[in-house]
């Protein structure tokens, strides 16, 4: 199991041991996006949907759920999230809704599950506040834009 921090010599699942790492400030951005007919972005960016604002509850969903990453995902650590921001941008020429999410923290691993967390759960907040109208919605894109700190220092994706 070279290489893959979350398993020990026999392949055993552990949380990784982080006491010995420094202490530092660390972030991380994440995107995803919903996939939707015109006239479901339409309701978005009129706000006409029956359950209301829906880019304002799904920046809320993700804030909290970045808040909950170590409840949901099994061997991350719960971290003392700094900040975090959740961006919904409706774009008529995917069309549809565009997520990024930043986690910020002071501590010694990163945010990085935090962040793909808030923008994956803030996409599924757009589907469920819509999916009255449009059950078709696709969601897509997760993926870690950019991460900073730490040992092994600044990551930046491809095209990001």
């Amino acid at each position: 199991m070279s290489g893959l921090t979350h398993f020990d010599a026999e392949g055993r699942a552990l949380m990784v041991d982080v006491s010995e790492k420094a202490v530092t400030s660390r972030v991380a951005t994440a995107c995803a996006h919903v996939v939707m007919l015109p006239e479901t972005l339409a309701h978005v960016v009129s706000g006409t949907a029956k359950k209301g604002d829906v880019l304002g509850v799904a920046r809320l969903a993700g804030i909290m759920a970045a808040k909950k990453t170590s409840d949901l995902i099994p061997l991350c650590h719960p971290l003392p999230i700094t900040k975090v921001s959740v961006d919904l941008v409706p774009d008529p020429s995917l069309p549809g809704v565009r997520i990024t999410a930043e986690v910020k923290t002071t501590g010694q691993t990163g945010v990085e599950m935090e962040a793909l967390t808030a923008a994956s759960t803030a996409a599924l907040t757009v589907y469920d506040m819509l999916k009255a109208v449009e059950k078709s919605m696709e969601i897509g894109g997760i993926a870690v834009l950019r991460k900073e700190g730490g040992k092994s220092g600044t990551y930046v994706r491809d095209n990001a």
